[in-house]
């Protein structure tokens, strides 16, 4: 009707073209869209329901009898939905909603996790996250408070969405010539999240339209683009620029950063805040090898992708056998004439048979028009993988089975993995030995497989190689035991500088304190967020912030900016210039940490050559607490852990 505002959820779209979608449809989902439709939830307490829940699994284990009637159930409801002007009745109350997420995971959500998940899915259409501050800081002091970025991907772009809501002047420098981070710098054949999309992004920015539920790196990169186009952010990054120092000036409490362009222009800035927001994985290590350089043919790391390399009809060798290569291996072994693959360690995984499926039409379609269907289907993806699998990694010391697991769950899993790859391997004995990992389960990486790696390793024209590489040469390399194996190209999947945060930057704080000395070989942070001696500059994916058991980085990365927007407010409505971590309440929290890591899988004995660990063993990457834990202790700062200096 002419002149109407289309109401928040609208569907144009005729009975076949629903019918043909619900086809698509996870139906847990669906259910729950019903309730929302319809405001009756009488579905709770009827006899067709999920019956359990696990990740990357949809559907909830139903019949396809059950499916079947709740989709033409749901017909009917969307039908009249859409006829009725797609007008909501009055939302769901706190109680239904708790029951809706009982009755979805088949189980029991406790009460504790309910605000962490009712903030994540935004069912009342409010971004409880959100840092629009209104009168709580006021305007001139939020205006003259100018804070920098180091970095432009997945948490520097948060960082600026943050800050743009809360009208603080940022500035975001980024070594690159867009943003995306990992995303824009791993290009290499095969590069692909392994997070479901529909979680990994953000709760303000949920999208459905990806191709793929585990998208690949274009998509990615796009995503993030996107989001600094929807927000008109790009005016406030400087791009092809890298911070090179950042010293903290104690007469004028600011920061001088010093930065230099792909051109090797040099400029400095000033700044009363810094976010580092610099990631992890984003500086690519090269092993020691004797003759690297040498090799005559095309080579590079896998996270510095040359474009220029083809390997169809070339004899390749990919070094390393992590994520990277998880990836990569399956997407050139068809097309190589031969692959050699020398694996350090092998990797554990488990089975996600849509890993690389695209997402039907019909599930876009729903995403996209079915009142809440978006965030109930982020809360299928999110809540297997919150906290479910933490008491697979405490270590028992009593357990009889260590050389092959640290707990009774843990060799639960062990047995389940062991199964799933044995049952990809059959009877190559030979095989068999190469890529069953000698350690616990969940003690490195695990990698989600749809069966493409061990396929491509079976392949005639694949050597899995299981030396190290002890030379290079103009031709090929050398494997420890003397063997020579020639190549056209060299591929090196060997990780990342993980443990030298913030490096090769030079952070001084006050009193001329360097960070990188300050660390040494165990960086800190409290929360992995603020470091004592170091006003005013805060971290993001900061030491001891990384996942290893479920989650989302861009979960974590929401409840950090949070976190650093509270300091920022606690000190622009104070009438201090400078916030800074105590040093007993960061020394308190790092024993905390140490100790706990100390009963975890992760400094287990049979964890050897782990990327978590530093050179003494000792995990300084990895969050050792619950997801919870996260999102209780960022949601607002203890002022008292603070010292506040005018």
């Amino acid at each position: 009707m002419s002149g109407t505002t289309q109401p928040e959820f609208f569907i144009p779209d005729d009975d076949a073209l629903i019918e043909r979608s619900l086809l698509d449809a996870s139906i847990p989902t669906l259910m729950m869209s019903i309730i929302h439709m319809t405001g009756d939830a009488s579905l709770l307490d009827g006899p067709i329901r999920p019956a359990g829940v696990y990740i990357n699994e949809y559907q909830g284990y139903m019949s396809e009898e059950d499916k079947a009637v709740v989709r033409a159930q749901a017909l009917e409801v969307i039908k009249a939905f859409r006829d009725g002007g797609c007008q909501l009745p009055p939302p769901p109350s706190a109680q239904t909603i708790h029951r809706m997420m009982n009755f979805f995971v088949a189980g029991d959500v406790p009460e504790e996790y309910v605000p962490m998940m009712l903030e994540e899915m935004e069912l009342d259409g409010r971004d409880q996250r959100s840092d629009a501050w209104g009168n709580e800081v006021p305007v001139d002091r939020r205006e003259n408070h100018k804070v920098l970025v180091i970095g432009g991907g997945m948490s520097g772009v948060l960082a600026a969405y943050r800050l743009q809501e809360a009208g603080i002047p940022f500035v975001v420098i980024e070594k690159n010539a867009s943003v995306g981070g990992t995303w824009f710098e791993n290009r290499y054949p095969g590069a692909r999240v392994d997070v479901g999309n529909h979680l990994y992004s953000y709760s303000f920015e949920p999208a459905h339209h990806w191709s793929q539920y585990f998208s690949q790196q274009h998509e990615l990169q796009e995503y993030f683009e996107g989001v600094v186009h929807n927000h008109a952010l790009q005016d406030h990054f400087r791009f092809n620029t890298e911070v090179t120092a950042a010293t903290f000036d104690e007469e004028r409490n600011l920061w001088i950063v010093d930065t230099v362009n792909k051109d090797g222009e040099r400029e400095q800035f000033t700044a009363n805040s810094v976010i580092s927001a610099v990631g992890q994985l984003n500086r690519p290590i090269l092993p020691d090898i004797p003759g690297i350089e040498s090799f005559a043919g095309q080579w590079c790391h896998s996270a510095a992708w040359d474009p220029a390399i083809n390997c169809k009809g070339k004899k390749v060798i990919v070094v390393g056998s992590g994520a990277s290569a998880f990836q990569l291996v399956p997407t050139i072994a068809g097309d190589v004439e031969h692959l050699t693959v020398f694996q350090r360690s092998a990797p554990w995984m488990f089975e996600n048979p849509i890993y690389h499926n695209e997402v039907p039409e019909g599930t876009k379609w729903c995403l996209q028009h079915l009142p809440y269907y978006t965030r109930w289907f982020r809360f299928l993806i999110f809540w297997p993988a919150c906290d479910g699998a933490y008491d697979t990694v405490f270590v028992d010391p009593d357990w009889p089975h260590q050389d092959r697991s640290v707990n009774e769950m843990n060799d639960f899993v062990y047995q389940m993995f062991s199964d799933y790859i044995k049952g990809q391997v059959g009877d190559d004995e030979e095989l068999l030995e190469k890529v069953i990992p000698d350690y616990a389960p969940m003690g490195k990486r695990t990698l989600q497989d749809n069966g493409s790696w061990l396929s491509a390793l079976k392949r005639d024209n694949v050597d899995l190689v299981t030396q190290g590489v002890a030379s290079v040469s103009e031709t090929g390399v050398f494997a420890e035991d003397g063997t020579f194996y020639p190549a056209d190209i060299i591929l090196y999947a060997t990780g990342f500088e993980t443990d030298r945060f913030l490096w090769p930057m030079d952070i001084k704080g006050r009193g001329g304190q360097l960070l990188s000395e300050q660390w040494g070989v165990e960086p800190s942070a409290y929360l992995g967020i603020t470091v004592p001696n170091f006003p005013n500059f805060y971290c993001m994916y900061g030491p001891g912030t990384n996942l290893a058991f479920g989650g989302s980085l861009i979960f974590n990365g929401e409840c950090q900016i949070r976190y650093i927007m509270e300091c920022l407010k606690a000190l622009m409505q104070s009438d201090a210039q400078r916030i800074e971590c105590k040093a007993q309440v960061h020394t308190e929290y790092q024993k905390r940490f140490r100790e706990l890591h100390a009963k975890l899988i992760w400094e287990h004995e049979s964890i050897k050559h782990s990327f978590y660990q530093n050179a003494e063993g000792k995990v300084t990457l990895l969050w050792p607490w619950k997801i919870l834990d996260m999102w209780r202790w960022t949601k607002e700062i203890n002022r008292d852990d603070y010292l506040f200096v005018s």
